[in-house]
């Protein structure tokens, strides 16, 4: 998996979200996904919503993902 890969799954999954992913050895990846939708929620149910998007790849084919999350201010 690419970090290009990754950034498309989330975009696809919270088409509102501003998302800069980086990390291309496969599977170690950052990312920072900033979105309306996480406005008002807890920095978990954020996460929760980002992990959504990316299905069972995160489970098959990523072995680690730092994630920082944002409502825009």
């Amino acid at each position: 998996m690419h970090a290009l890969d990754i950034k498309k799954m989330i975009e696809a999954g919270l088409p509102d979200a501003k998302v800069e992913v980086s990390g291309d050895d496969g599977q170690h990846f950052d990312a920072l996904v900033e979105s309306p939708s996480f406005a008002g929620k807890s920095l978990l149910e954020q996460h929760k919503m980002v992990y959504a998007t990316l299905g069972n790849s995160f489970e098959s084919a990523l072995h680690a993902l730092s994630l920082k999350t944002s409502a825009p201010r």
